[in-house]
């Protein structure tokens, strides 16, 4: 088994990264990743700071893990971008799940980063490169699709399809038996009663579509 692993990133979302691996895994934390172009630093945390796209060479995909927790950036797809290339590299990508999260299913993908105070109800599945920030709900024999983030305190009821690139706000509420379309943004505080269309902002209680989108957005 593959105990050494690599961090994609240097940012806030790296930061919190490296805190929940150190403090509640037992892999060994070997150094920080990022495109060349992106490289201010040499280290972080007194660790190496690795070129991404000639990583393979000085770290083989069979000696390490990769684990990307990227932002939202273009609907997720920047994260969904940095999850290929390095599959096409050979890579694993670690899933980290919080020791104080309540998980009840074993479907659950490649490059997730799920929090504290997460319940995952039975027979919910998960894909691959989601997050899930804290405190979140996500009811039973619902399904979260690839690339999606999910911030903190969201209610997700049972039965619910959440497609890929999808983006839900802080404390926002999906009714059960709801379909997110791909590349849905739900607001902060915001009520899903109904179906959403895709690359769509919605936003108020009960919720409603208040602007068509593209993956140009900033979240």
């Amino acid at each position: 088994m593959i105990n050494n692993i690599i961090i994609f990133g240097t940012g806030n979302i790296a930061e919190v990264a490296y805190y929940y691996l150190k403090n509640d895994t037992n892999l060994n934390i070997v150094g920080f990743t990022l495109e060349k172009d992106f490289i201010k630093e040499e280290t972080k945390f007194d660790l190496p700071i690795i070129q991404f796209e000639s990583i393979q060479e000085t770290h083989p995909p069979y000696e390490y893990l990769l684990f990307a927790p990227c932002t939202a950036s273009n609907l997720n797809k920047f994260r969904e971008r940095i999850y290929n290339e390095g599959k096409k590299k050979g890579y694993t990508f670690y899933t980290y799940i919080s020791t104080k999260a309540n998980i009840y299913t074993d479907k659950i993908g490649e490059n997730c980063f799920i929090l504290e105070d997460n319940t995952i109800q039975p027979y919910t599945k998960i894909g691959n490169n989601c997050i899930l920030w804290s405190g979140n709900h996500i009811g039973h024999h619902s399904t979260i699709e690839d690339n999606v983030f999910v911030t903190s305190h969201v209610v997700i009821s049972g039965m619910c399809l959440i497609k890929k690139y999808c983006y839900l706000g802080v404390n926002a509420s999906l009714r059960d038996n709801i379909t997110c379309e791909e590349g849905t943004v739900v607001g902060m505080s915001a009520s899903i009663t109904k179906n959403t269309e895709g690359n769509a902002i919605y936003i108020g209680i009960p919720a409603k579509k208040f602007k068509t989108i593209d993956d140009s957005i900033i979240l």
